[in-house]
């Protein structure tokens, strides 16, 4: 076993520490009358990382607050471990929580300590001696890439480095579950990067389960492997992070996943009309089999000149393929735009009618 991965202090049956570390049931919790968890359930297994994606108010911090027993829920209950956790006291609050590590946004070390100091500080307040503080925090910065800045203070670290340290910090004490509360949103989008593969590193060697908290969907395409999705206090969408992002349901995901997947230039969105025109335009969506296949060679071969690609590309999430293009068929022949959708949809294409485009010639 990795050195940095102990047993919990906590009695945890079996089962449960295989399978999941948080569990969500019907939780709900009002400020005054606005809902801001309204009947959420989720879990996060044990080993994995979850993006929890949400716009500003959807109710993500309220979550967060929730799993480390700042918030109590008005109904529902929390398990973390197989441990209900709603409606214990501070008291029994207080080594769950060492079971939770947390990294910020905007890091909140302490500027009068050292990089290893501010590592080592869940272990002072632990009461662990000053010996054995020193070599988890020296293990864990020379994890995190920061051996060398051990005796250096904040104001002389970077974004990217103060982040690390945060992220050292978290792990100080062995914990069970890593929060990511938009630990990437102050940071450019090279240093972005390499905190979200040092993430994904840790995951790897010590089998950390993560949740990740975020409104960049392009953070939750990196590093993920499922997604949650919560809108206005609930859980609106969630799955594996390529099968969302290939066939995104919700509004707000949709929404989330504009500035990521292709959309039609919006010099033709802008001419398009509902009712005729002399091409129909569509959009098609694949993902797995379905977007490794030659398409739209077959499609040429089976209906001659019954198409032109308008825009589009291929992704790959997960190993999996995902494409999204869109394409223009004439309508000169009525038949032939149903004639299109019918094949494309055959070989496990999603087609949408987006209207027709009035200017094309």
């Amino acid at each position: 076993m990795n050195s940095f991965v102990s047993a919990s202090t906590i009695a945890v049956p079996p089962e449960a520490e295989a399978e999941e570390v948080v569990r969500l049931t019907d939780v709900r919790r009002r400020f005054g009358t606005t809902p801001a968890l309204d009947g959420v359930s989720l879990t996060v297994r044990k080993g994995e990382i979850l993006g929890l994606i949400g716009r500003s108010g959807a109710g993500k911090s309220t979550l967060i607050r929730c799993l480390n027993g700042l918030e109590q829920a008005d109904s529902g209950e929390v398990h973390i471990e197989g441990r209900r956790i709603t409606g214990l006291s501070e008291k029994d609050l207080q080594p769950l929580r060492r079971r939770i590590g947390m990294i910020f946004q905007h890091f909140n070390l302490l500027s009068a300590k050292t990089v290893e100091e501010n590592v080592a500080l869940p272990l002072k307040i632990e009461g662990l001696g000053k010996a054995e503080r020193l070599k988890r925090a020296a293990e864990l910065l020379e994890l995190v890439g920061l051996a060398d800045k051990a005796k250096a203070y904040p104001s002389s670290l970077s974004g990217g480095q103060k982040q690390r340290v945060g992220i050292a910090r978290a792990l100080a004490a062995r914990p069970a579950l890593l929060l990511s509360d938009e630990a990437t949103s102050a940071l450019d989008p090279e240093t972005t990067r390499s905190i979200l593969a040092l993430l994904k590193d840790i995951n790897r060697k010590l089998g950390l389960t993560i949740l990740l908290i975020t409104h960049e969907m392009e953070v939750v395409r990196s590093v993920a492997d499922r997604v949650a999705v919560i809108d206005a206090g609930r859980i609106v969408e969630e799955g594996p992070v390529w099968s969302v992002f290939a066939d995104p349901q919700a509004p707000i995901t949709q929404s989330l996943l504009g500035g990521i997947r292709p959309q039609l230039p919006d010099y033709i969105a802008a001419r398009l009309s509902p009712l005729s025109g002399p091409e129909q335009i569509l959009s098609v969506d694949m993902a797995g089999p379905a977007a490794q296949g030659a398409l739209f060679a077959d499609l040429s071969q089976a209906l001659p000149q019954s198409f032109r690609l308008v825009h589009g590309g291929i992704d790959h999430i997960q190993n999996q393929p995902v494409a999204r293009f869109f394409i223009a068929v004439p309508t000169r022949d009525s038949t032939l735009p149903e004639k299109v959708q019918q094949f494309l949809k055959a070989r496990g294409a999603r087609v949408e009618v987006l209207g027709y485009d009035t200017d094309h010639a």
